[in-house]
C-alpha cells in the first residue's frame, strides 16, 4: 500500500478490509478515499504512453478566411460598443465550453499487450442510478499474487457481492483488489458496479483500470434516457405532412400558390404565417392563416408556422412558388422514410435550380473565434437507394423537414430580411441534409409591389447587423461565401 501513496502524492485515508468468500484463495479488497486531489496529481497517475489527452488544447491554432466573398465579422462592429461586446462573447463562450464539453471529447490511447479486459464503447449509465460495469477481467501469467484497481472521477465504486455487513469503505472513488486466485480476482471484478455522483443530462467519466505497469481508460457515459417521440404518419400524404409559408404584402401571389397546391393535393393542411401590415382574411378549406405583428420577418413567420405543424414532416414553400406535376411530395417523404438519420430534403425550383451548399467549420482560438466557408455547389456523397439525391450542408427554399428536428434548431427571429443559409448554419452538426433533383417547382412570374420591395430589398444596415450578429452568436471571427 505504501506504493500506492508513494505513486498518488497525495494524502489519503485507508480503508482495508478482508472479506471471508467460499473461495479457494483469500481475496483482499481495499478501498482508498482521496483528499486533497489535484489536477498534477491525477496527472501522475497516468503513463505518458496511454494518457487520456483534452479533446482540445488550451488555444486552438488560428484559422483564416481566404479567397473572395471574405468578411471579417469584427470590423462591422459598433465601434464605440467594441470593447465590451468583446467581452460579454468571451464569457458567453466560457459558459457554451462548460455546457457542452465533457470528458467523453477527450482523446483515449488504448494500451498494446494489455492483459486488462475492460468496456471500450457501449458503457452508459443512468444519472446517480447503480449500474454493473461489464466485462472487467484480467488475463495475466501464472502469479502468486494479483492486484488491480479501478478509480473514477464523478462516481463511487461498490462490489455488489458483499453482504450487508460488509459494507464499511463500500462507496469510494478507487477500489483495489487483490487475491492469489486469478479466477476468484475475476469473479469480483464481475461484480463491481458504478454509481454516478453527479446529475447531467449528458456527461461523462474516464476510468482509470490498472495492473502492475498496464494501465487502461475508458469511458464512462452518463445520461438520461429519453421518452420517444413518434408521429403517426397513417397510409395518406395528409396525415405525413403539413405545407407552411410565410406572407408578406403578397396576397395576390398566395392565392396562386394555394390554388396550385389543390390542383394536386385538395386535402393537405396549409398553414400561412402572415406578418402583412394589413392582414387579409385568407380563405379555403384546411388552411390555418396566423396573423402576427407587423413585419416580424422572415425567420420569426418560419418560427411561428413550424410551431404548429402536427404531422411528422412539413414542406416549406415561399408564397410566390406554383405547384407542377414535378412537385411530388411523396418523392420527398419516400426518401426521408427510406433514411431515419435525414432531417431535411431539398428539391429544385425554377430560375435557381437545385441548389445547395457546403459549410465548412473551423474552431479557431477560443480568442479570435472560427471561421466558416460557404460553398455553393458541394455534394458530399450519394443518399443510399436514391441517386438523384446527394448529402450536403444546405438547401434552396423548398424542402421537406423533419418536424421535430427542425424545431430543436429553429428560426432566430432576430434575422429578418437577411436570412436563410444561416438556419443551416444554426443547424450544422445537428442536422443531416440533402439535395435531391427529381423534386421540383416554378417560381410565378413576378409582380411589381413597391411596398414589398421597400420591406424585402435588405439594406446596408441589415447586412452589418446580421454580420455583428454572427461574430457574437456563433463565436465567428470570418465568413467567406463561395
Amino acid at each position: 500500500m505504501g506504493s500506492l501513496r508513494q505513486m498518488g502524492r497525495r494524502k489519503q485515508i485507508l480503508v482495508l478490509a478482508i472479506f471471508g468468500f467460499c473461495l479457494s484463495a483469500s481475496v483482499m479488497i481495499s478501498f482508498i478515499f482521496h483528499y486533497c486531489t489535484t489536477e498534477e496529481d491525477t496527472d501522475q497517475l497516468v503513463p505518458q504512453p496511454i494518457r487520456a489527452l483534452p479533446s482540445t488544447s488550451p488555444r486552438q491554432p488560428n484559422c483564416i478566411c481566404q479567397g473572395s466573398g471574405v468578411f471579417v465579422l469584427k470590423d462591422h462592429l459598433p465601434k464605440d460598443q467594441y470593447d465590451d461586446i468583446v467581452k460579454r462573447r468571451a464569457e458567453e463562450y466560457r459558459k457554451h465550453h462548460i455546457r457542452t464539453s465533457s470528458s467523453l471529447n477527450r482523446l483515449i490511447f488504448a494500451p498494446s499487450n494489455s492483459p486488462l479486459q475492460y468496456p471500450i464503447q457501449g458503457f452508459t449509465v443512468v444519472p446517480l442510478r447503480k449500474t454493473l460495469i461489464p466485462g472487467l477481467a484480467l488475463h495475466a501469467a501464472k502469479r502468486q499474487n494479483y492486484k488491480v484497481t479501478l478509480s473514477v472521477s464523478s462516481g463511487v465504486l461498490a462490489i455488489e457481492a458483499l453482504g450487508e455487513g460488509d459494507k464499511e469503505g463500500q462507496g469510494e472513488k478507487e477500489i483495489t483488489v487483490q487475491s492469489t486466485s486469478l479466477s476468484d480476482l475475476n469473479n469480483l471484478l464481475g461484480q463491481i458496479t458504478y454509481t454516478s455522483t453527479v446529475y447531467r443530462m449528458r456527461t461523462g467519466d474516464l476510468a482509470h483500470f490498472t495492473f502492475e505497469l498496464h494501465e487502461a481508460v475508458f469511458p464512462i457515459v452518463i445520461q438520461q434516457t429519453s421518452v420517444p417521440v413518434l408521429y403517426d404518419i397513417g397510409n395518406d400524404i395528409n396525415y405525413r405532412v403539413t405545407i407552411v409559408t410565410k406572407t408578406f404584402l403578397r396576397y395576390t401571389e398566395l392565392q396562386v400558390l394555394i390554388s396550385s397546391i389543390r390542383t394536386y393535393y385538395k386535402d393537405i393542411k396549409i398553414i400561412i404565417a402572415d406578418d402583412s401590415l394589413e392582414p387579409q382574411k385568407v380563405n379555403g378549406s384546411n388552411i390555418e392563416q396566423y396573423i402576427m405583428p407587423p413585419a416580424q420577418g422572415w425567420f420569426a413567420g418560419r418560427n411561428l408556422a413550424v410551431s404548429q405543424v402536427t404531422t411528422k414532416y412539413f414542406l416549406w414553400v415561399d408564397d410566390d412558388f406554383l405547384f407542377t406535376d414535378k412537385t411530388k411530395i411523396e418523392n420527398l417523404v419516400e426518401v426521408m422514410e427510406a433514411t431515419p438519420e435525414l432531417d431535411v430534403v431539398g428539391g429544385s425550383v425554377a430560375g435557381h435550380g437545385q441548389f445547395y451548399f457546403s459549410l465548412v467549420y473551423e474552431e479557431g482560438s477560443g480568442e479570435d473565434g472560427g471561421c466558416l466557408n460557404r460553398k455553393s455547389a458541394v455534394k458530399y456523397q450519394p443518399v443510399p437507394g436514391f441517386p438523384t439525391c446527394s448529402f450536403t450542408s444546405g438547401v434552396v427554399n423548398l424542402f421537406l423537414g423533419r418536424t421535430d428536428a427542425v424545431r430543436k434548431v429553429g428560426f432566430d427571429p432576430q434575422l429578418k430580411r437577411v436570412a436563410h443559409s444561416e438556419f443551416f448554419m444554426d443547424g450544422l452538426g445537428s442536422l443531416l441534409v440533402a439535395s435531391c433533383s427529381h423534386v421540383g417547382i416554378d417560381h410565378q412570374p413576378k409582380i411589381e409591389n413597391a411596398k414589398y420591395s421597400s420591406f424585402r430589398n435588405p439594406q446596408s444596415k441589415d447586412v452589418e447587423d446580421k454580420l455583428a450578429h454572427h461574430f457574437f452568436k456563433n463565436h465567428l471571427k470570418c465568413i467567406r461565401y463561395g
